[in-house]
């Protein structure tokens, strides 16, 4: 999943994630339940918690399903419990990429990302390694055509840090983490609806690529993404369509 706001790859990444709409419950579930063990049950005071919450009912899940894995992660149900692990490696082309992981075996989860990294091309960086270039922030992508102006004006009033435009026209607005939850709302309440708004880990600078070293990237990428224990991969090679 791409850190940048080219347009293209943001519609790829939304493509990718509609792919694979039936593995979207068991990540969710995972997020789920490490925010309400780590901050609480209670959401009206858990941030973390109110966003997995919104991704499992845009995934359509149950309300009793939710109920059930808060119980689960605050004590009142038995369940497994799940730590997050970050790894940080290498693609094609010295590409940068950070993993985040929701595991019940941190043994099997780096032996299964260590190969899928090796065999195709990457290896696995140590920590610190490559998260310098990337920025953990809000970020939320408006589609081209968006008044800019609108954006900006309720996007800077409501906190954000930065709106940019790219020469495709999306407009990709920037938040602390603390932050992107208010202006979420208040952009949201003016009826400005984003394509996509999470909290991220944004490249500060890209890489190209094209031709085999795109596929190639793209294909590591794709095997990474479909490891059981992955809930997000970040990079910053931008794509070729």
């Amino acid at each position: 999943m791409a850190g940048h706001s080219k347009w293209a790859n943001i519609q790829h990444r939304k493509g990718r994630q509609d792919e694979k709409r039936q593995r979207i419950w068991t990540r969710v579930v995972r997020e789920i339940m490490v925010a309400a063990r780590t901050g609480g049950g209670d959401v009206s005071a858990n941030p973390r918690l109110r966003l997995a919450i919104e991704k499992a009912k845009a995934a359509n899940m149950p309300a009793d399903t939710i109920k059930r894995n808060v119980d689960k992660a605050t004590g009142n149900l038995e369940g497994v419990s799940y730590e997050e692990i970050r790894y940080e490696g290498y693609g094609i082309g010295g590409a940068a990429i950070i993993l985040d992981t929701m595991t019940d075996n941190r043994v099997r989860t780096v032996a299964e990302v260590r190969h899928a990294l090796s065999k195709h091309g990457g290896n696995l960086g140590t920590e610190g390694s490559v998260a310098f270039q990337f920025k953990h922030c809000g970020q939320l992508i408006f589609a081209p055509g968006t008044s800019e102006d609108r954006v900006m004006d309720i996007a800077l009033e409501a906190g954000a840090e930065d709106v940019i435009t790219d020469e495709e026209g999306a407009i990709e607005v920037l938040t602390s983490p603390a932050d992107f939850e208010a202006v979420k709302n208040a952009l949201q309440a003016a009826g400005l609806v984003p394509e996509l708004a999470e909290v991220t880990w944004r490249a500060e600078n890209s890489v190209s690529l094209k031709g085999e070293e795109s596929s190639k990237m793209q294909k590591l990428l794709d095997i990474l993404e479909d490891l059981d224990d992955v809930q997000n991969v970040f990079h910053n090679a931008e794509l070729e369509d």
